[in-house]
């Protein structure tokens, strides 16, 4: 044993002595062209001058604007300007690595180009879909690329008043039934989306399936990232959540309109009968 740490503590003592000789004032103004015994701002000015001269090509050019990209891109907020100058910064950096022949730099920032081209293009038709919600697209459909797929039998629970609430789904195949107020959706219809907007995200209805099938679902938390990614986005969510509640309150009208006819007829029939039951009295 005691051979290995003596042998251990030479390599370490080694290699500390190897840094610290690298690291050396000296060296390193020796490195850079400088004599020791003769350091002047001139001196020191003039060869970083050099340095810079000497690097001004077309790659580093490239290079150089790429950066700045690239710094762009830590200071944005929002995801679709962040890709547009990420793909900006890729293809200097590209152009960069196949004028100065470095392959590894090429094809990297020539593969990150594709990758960042689609997440904007998903970045954008979720926008423009959304935004087509306020004339009437309520389907929100375009949220399958971010949804992931979930099977119902017939009499499974889906969601159950006063739960929890962490997801919403899109109805694809099947049909669910609303118990409170036995409304029966079909597919093609987003559910659980208000659990998402109240103040403890709690189920506000319960809902089951009544004929086998498919849901997508997505996860509040992903909301929130899409929403992060492009504040627009929530806006148009809410445009489409206030566009389900005024369904819900329209509906609700309606069912409350044919209970208070119903009462009426019903009050008026025994009115009617009254009167008559009267009328055949001696």
């Amino acid at each position: 044993m005691q051979p290995s740490i003596a042998d251990f503590s030479t390599i370490l003592d080694r290699i500390l002595d190897t840094a610290a000789e690298n690291l050396r004032v000296a060296k390193i103004l020796i490195q850079m062209g400088l004599d020791p015994n003769n350091i002047t701002y001139d001196a020191l000015f003039n060869r970083l001058l050099e340095i810079v001269l000497a690097n001004i090509t077309l790659a580093n050019m490239f290079a150089l604007v790429g950066a700045i990209f690239f710094v762009a891109t830590l200071l944005m907020q929002t995801m679709v300007p962040l890709r547009v100058a990420n793909m900006v910064g890729c293809t200097f950096f590209a152009t960069s690595g196949a004028l100065s022949g470095n392959v590894a730099n090429f094809l990297l920032y020539l593969l990150l180009l594709p990758i960042n081209a689609v997440r904007l293009r998903q970045l954008l038709k979720l926008v423009k879909k959304a935004r087509n919600a306020t004339q009437g697209d309520v389907s929100m459909e375009w949220l399958k690329p971010f949804m992931t797929e979930r099977r119902y039998r017939r009499g499974d629970r889906l969601y159950k008043k006063g739960d929890a609430a962490a997801e919403m789904s899109l109805t694809v195949t099947g049909k669910f039934l609303v118990k409170e107020i036995d409304v029966e959706i079909p597919p093609g219809r987003i559910i659980g989306e208000l659990g998402f907007l109240t103040p403890n995200n709690r189920r506000t209805m319960t809902i089951e399936c009544i004929e086998d099938g498919q849901v997508l679902t997505i996860t509040y938390e992903r909301l929130l990232e899409i929403y992060f990614q492009n504040p627009q986005f929530g806006y148009y969510f809410l445009v489409l959540t206030s566009h389900r509640l005024l369904e819900n309150n329209e509906r609700l009208q309606e069912n409350i309109s044919r209970l208070e006819a119903t009462l009426a007829q019903e009050k008026a029939a025994r009115q009617t009968a009254a009167a008559h039951g009267h009328s055949l009295k001696p």
